[in-house]
């Protein structure tokens, strides 16, 4: 059998993407299917697999799994490539779409540059704080310059979920940074019951920002939409930036606002076809 899908990047964080309205996988096949397709020697290569389906609550669901054949809960740069696929594939004309993820309606607005699809604007929603809900095994909230002990050292920790979990750590230079290192153990740190993403940040200044990701599930990566935002949200919480920032990641720049009067998180970036193909499975 034969699955046809679509190699797309925003900012470097690339996926496979398969058109769920075309394609079916049986949902136990899925994690195995994952794997292979991601891995980057012996498969087409990517940060994992997005399937595009349809939802009963949005006009689309964004089913994402990472590399390791997890399930994701979101993916700030995946969603703004689900909005370039589902215009470019024709399944709407529509420059202002709604899209699902693990049961969550995001809002995003398609921007048009030649004829084409180039960047996408996403409401993220709101920041969740509460550590229960993040979730971080700390009894207090919101969680800001928390001490946590990896590798016998001592870090300071902001904690952030945009549906999926983040910590925020600040760092004199993030490109001396032992990533490799150090960002498997924050991942797997007991104080995370799902494990972790975690955002290694230097400030630059008020408005911009250099940022190194350790995902989770996939390891290091170029970019990381909802750690973009979880940034953000930490910086304005730690009195680092304004609300609204450039965050420089290995693959690019987005554009990110927390709108503390409104409660809402804007991310601005770009979505980026490589190529199309088919692959026996």
């Amino acid at each position: 059998m034969k699955l046809s899908f679509v190699k797309m990047e925003g900012c470097g964080n690339d996926y496979v993407y398969v058109n769920g309205f075309i394609e079916r996988v049986p949902e136990e096949e899925k994690p195995a299917l994952v794997r292979r397709l991601s891995d980057r020697h012996f498969g087409i290569g990517g940060d994992g697999v997005i399937f595009i389906n349809p939802s009963e609550i949005a006009e689309f669901e964004m089913e994402m799994y990472n590399a390791d054949g997890s399930r994701g809960e979101m993916c700030g740069n995946g969603i703004r490539c689900v909005a370039k696929f589902v215009y470019d594939e024709g399944l709407t004309d529509k420059k202002e779409i709604t899209v699902e993820s693990f049961g969550k309606i995001k809002y995003l607005t398609l921007f048009e540059e030649n004829g084409e699809i180039t960047s996408v604007r996403v409401n993220m929603g709101e920041p969740i704080l509460e550590a229960a809900e993040i979730p971080v095994a700390l009894d207090h909230s919101p969680v800001v310059d928390a001490p946590i002990e990896v590798c016998g050292k001592e870090y300071r920790m902001t904690c952030v979920s945009m549906g999926n979990p983040h910590a925020v750590v600040f760092v004199e230079d993030t490109d001396s940074f032992p990533l490799e290192q150090i960002g498997p153990h924050f991942e797997n740190h007991v104080l995370f019951p799902r494990r972790t993403n975690t955002e290694f940040v230097q400030i630059v200044n008020r408005s911009y920002v250099k940022m190194r990701v350790w995902e989770r599930g996939s390891g290091e990566t170029l970019a990381c939409g909802t750690g973009c935002c979880a940034t953000a949200v930490a910086c304005v919480l730690n009195g680092l930036t304004d609300e609204k920032i450039t965050v420089e990641v290995l693959g690019g720049k987005l554009e990110i606002e927390w709108d503390r009067e409104r409660n809402l998180v804007w991310m601005t970036g770009p979505a980026t076809t490589v190529f199309r193909g088919e692959v026996e499975i």
